[in-house]
């Protein structure tokens, strides 16, 4: 994989896109459209049946709804969008810095990434781990 395509799936701040479960490229994408397609467009009507065997397919209508979500991946990554959690800061940081990642930044870490403490750990070993 060339480093263009491999800046793509990693987020600034270190995260791996393609893991994403909104990443257009991603498996979770790929696999939820290929199960999508073999349940096929009636599917909810053989659930419906089924839910007498098994009432796990009681609960198909909102299975496919999800489904249709993550079959659809709608984030490009966040080079190319805004970040899926809201408060991020990491994407205009690195671009105001003309940086690929935080860690290339001579202020990195610094508190202007707007994570909460959980992903601001990941965050921080990210980045840590890409600079070496």
């Amino acid at each position: 994989m060339n480093s263009e395509k491999l800046t793509s799936m990693i987020a600034p701040c270190g995260l791996d896109c393609s893991k994403c479960l909104a990443f257009e490229e991603g498996d979770i994408r790929k696999n939820a459209s290929e199960l999508k397609k073999l349940l096929g467009k009636n599917f909810s009507g053989y659930a419906s049946r089924f839910a007498g065997m098994n009432p796990a397919f009681e609960g198909y209508a909102e299975f496919a709804r999800l489904l249709e979500y993550l079959a659809t991946g709608p984030c490009g990554g966040c080079r190319k969008e805004s970040c899926l959690f809201g408060e991020c800061r990491v994407r205009d940081c690195v671009r105001e810095k003309g940086v690929d990642y935080c860690c290339e930044c001579p202020q990195f870490p610094c508190e202007e990434h707007g994570l909460p403490e959980g992903l601001r750990q990941r965050w921080e070993a990210n980045n840590l781990r890409i600079a070496e």
